[in-house]
């Protein structure tokens, strides 16, 4: 099902997570974007809506679950998702999508938030627990859906032992509103001795995201692709991403975190994905490379593909380094970072602002 529009019948082995059998098709249109009609890509699909197998502590996560794998997950809540409104309807079971989709009705997380962020080690056994929008996240990062006053975050850790993914989510807010960049809006919390990022759900009960992995390979067409659908000013919004990924060295900006908005009840393609998941950035040791497309960049050729950077004020970052040291010297006490550390990153923002002047006045 999309939302309440049959798509296809298909036969399906719970716990295995495959479909084995296609009896009828209805709305096709209605299909994840781009998505063939075989058992093969069917199954590919739906086991890629559950937790990856490369989700750090995935074999701890599981056994304070007290489940095998992530499919047997995905069994737990009819496959629904904070992404979009798919959803696995049994033939004989008579219930509507209102009824049990996650942006409209509660779920229990705390469970669940525990077995992803806590560090003990009790196993969960509660069933109620599982059935959540949790079990369709994805990334390789612990991550958690709560609801505070009815709104859906997504709580993220660090990965590993490294804890600045959350400052540079919220890093990358503060120069997106200073420069008036459309994004999702992250902030940080502390869950038990655990700093981590906090952003709301930007799709809602009409809407889905559909990936640039979906979409198209290349950047030309990717975006004469979104024109073509009614999205306005789409290559500067494009381009603004690669702004911001520039200015953080954002390393992981890879097809499946930007993408676009479209309407699951029209169809019709809304806007582009507002900018999220900028973790992977400002890595000390190494520049690292830029993941363009299925190309490999350096940063220096990104910010070349950015038509006109005079349309950028760069004066209202004149302050940021500044901002970003106090603000991790402000949880200096739970991160143990050093006041070097602390002073690399400063100097390493620094310098790509600095950068980034020097391309304006060339």
């Amino acid at each position: 099902m999309n939302k309440n529009t049959p798509v296809l019948e298909a036969e399906y082995m719970s716990g295995v997570g495959v479909f084995t059998n296609i009896y009828a098709l209805y709305n096709t249109d209605y299909m994840p974007y781009r998505l063939c009609v075989s058992c093969v890509e069917l199954s590919e699909w739906f086991k890629n809506r559950g937790i990856p197998s490369y989700r750090y502590r995935l074999d701890l996560l599981m056994h304070r679950l007290n489940v095998h794998a992530p499919s047997e997950l995905l069994d737990k809540a009819f496959g629904l998702s904070l992404s979009d409104q798919y959803w696995l309807k049994p033939i004989d079971l008579n219930i509507s999508h209102d009824k049990i989709n996650f942006f409209e009705n509660d779920f229990e997380y705390a469970p669940f938030m525990d077995a992803s962020l806590s560090k003990n080690t009790n196993c969960i056994q509660n069933e109620s627990s599982l059935y959540s929008p949790n079990n369709t996240t994805d990334g390789m990062l612990r991550k958690a859906w709560i609801i505070e006053d009815g709104i859906r975050y997504l709580l993220k850790g660090g990965y590993k032992s490294e804890t600045l993914q959350p400052f540079n989510e919220v890093l990358a807010s503060e120069i997106c509103r200073r420069l008036g960049f459309n994004h999702v809006e992250y902030s940080l919390a502390i869950y038990k001795d655990m700093v981590v990022s906090k952003c709301p759900c930007f799709i809602d009960v009409n809407t889905e995201l559909i990936t640039a992995r979906q979409i198209m390979n290349d950047y030309d067409s990717y975006i004469h692709k979104l024109e073509s659908e009614g999205i306005e000013d789409a290559r500067i919004k494009m381009e603004n991403m690669f702004i911001l990924d520039y200015l953080m060295l954002n390393e992981d900006r890879h097809l499946n975190n930007f993408g676009i908005i479209r309407n699951v009840n029209t169809l019709k393609w809304v806007d582009v994905a507002p900018i999220f998941d900028n973790g992977q950035s400002l890595n000390i040791q190494y520049d690292g490379e830029y993941k363009f497309f299925h190309e490999i960049k350096s940063f220096n050729e990104i910010i070349q593909v950015v038509q006109d950077l005079n349309r950028i004020d760069i004066d209202k970052l004149q302050d940021l380094p500044a901002w970003f040291d106090d603000l991790l010297h402000q949880y200096q006490h739970m991160t143990s970072y050093s006041d070097q550390r602390i002073h690399k990153l400063c100097v390493l923002l620094n310098r790509q602002i600095h950068n980034l002047k020097f391309f304006l006045n060339s």
